[in-house]
């Protein structure tokens, strides 16, 4: 895709003005292999499959990932009735299948408090898994990614078990290592109901010879507990997500009053290299953006956190100019393509050491153009 001179222009003045952050080369230790082994550049992680491309979490939207050159595909992970891992974005399924579709299931919608949430729908934790598979996946941005409506219907709801055959399956016949990233859902709702997602997590990475610590797997999640909780019976790595506003549910939950803000402190930095590997953290704590959309000056995470030996994905790459910095967009279709590109070039220079993207062909491509080291 072809840059505007401005676009570039804002990328070029930004990184100016981050030259104090080092580039993540300097910051880790060579060995970390949540880089790019053979050229120790930044992974790609398809954000729940190609989701740009295929509704998200579904064998296909993984499989179409691989293909376009991923290094990780990430499921969301949340439990059915019967205690299996799922990948579905949220545990409220009525926006990613079928099931409002489906009379025999009309009952089964109800309202429930999630995270403090009140939520209504259909949730995985009262259907079996067998009944799960009688469902099918459907577009959850049909007014963005119209094209991927084609597909509706044509996906089952997979199981972590079947994600993780998948990788290791196209791995093999592509000669290369493909690495899952799954992503816990709100652990302490799921512990409060019977199902925690930690055990049955580390169950299947044991059955599947993956709990080693060059194992390529990595935990994330938004909570903290579930992943201190996961350092003392798992050594695959783990990665604390962040977000830009609030805090983590546990905390909430707990009355500990850190916000996601604190842990993004050099303080914070520093408790979470205690039990975790790196930070998943949203793109605006490395690059914020101003009231109209406009990207500020960077901020020193990626610096911070690199001092703590902590790798730093950051999330979420879209190609679309809604999800795209006012500095990037083309066009006044919010629909419509920007220049992601400029945006991939700005946080590769900014020396992160992986991307979340839905569309991951194109953080393929940018990457393509960093120097190997």
């Amino acid at each position: 895709m072809r840059r505007t001179l401005s676009a570039l222009g804002v990328a070029g003045a930004l990184l100016a003005a981050a030259v104090a952050v080092p580039t993540a080369a300097a910051a880790r230790d060579d060995h970390r292999p949540e880089r790019d082994r053979a050229t120790q550049r930044p992974i790609v992680i398809a954000h729940r499959g190609a989701s740009g491309y295929r509704p998200e979490h579904t064998l296909e939207a993984y499989r179409l990932a691989i293909r376009q050159g991923a290094d990780y595909i990430e499921p969301d992970l949340v439990a059915t009735r019967d205690g299996v891992l799922v990948a579905r974005h949220e545990n409220e399924i009525s926006g990613t299948t079928d099931v409002a579709a489906r009379p025999e299931f009309a009952a089964r919608r109800t309202t429930k408090t999630i995270d403090g949430v009140s939520v209504t729908g259909w949730f995985t934790e009262d259907f079996t898994l067998a009944e799960l598979k009688t469902l099918r996946a459907k577009e959850r941005l049909p007014q963005v990614r119209v094209a991927n409506t084609a597909f509706d219907g044509r996906f089952e709801v997979p199981t972590f078990q079947e994600v993780v055959d998948l990788a290791r399956t196209e791995g093999r016949s592509r000669g290369r290592v493909i690495g899952v990233y799954p992503e816990t859902k709100h652990p302490t709702y799921f512990a409060s109901i019977g199902l925690p997602l930690e055990e049955p997590l580390v169950e299947v990475l044991r059955r599947n010879r993956l709990t080693h610590r060059s194992a390529p797997v990595v935990i994330q999640s938004f909570e903290t507990g579930n992943l201190r909780k996961l350092n003392r019976i798992v050594d695959v790595k783990l990665a604390q997500l962040l977000d830009a506003t609030g805090r983590p549910y546990d905390f909430a939950a707990t009355g500990d009053g850190r916000t996601y803000a604190d842990l993004a402190t050099p303080a914070g930095l520093k408790w979470i290299a205690g039990y975790a590997d790196g930070i998943g953290a949203n793109k605006n704590l490395i690059v914020p953006r101003d009231a109209t959309g406009k990207l500020a000056a960077p901020t020193t995470l990626v610096r911070d956190a690199h001092r703590e030996k902590l790798t730093v994905h950051a999330w979420t790459f879209r190609a679309e100019n809604q999800f795209l910095p006012a500095d990037f967009r083309i066009g006044a279709d919010p629909n419509a393509r920007g220049d992601v590109q400029a945006e991939y070039e700005l946080f590769f220079g900014l020396g992160v050491d992986g991307v979340f993207s839905d569309h991951p062909d194109t953080a393929v491509a940018a990457r393509a153009g960093l120097p190997r080291r």
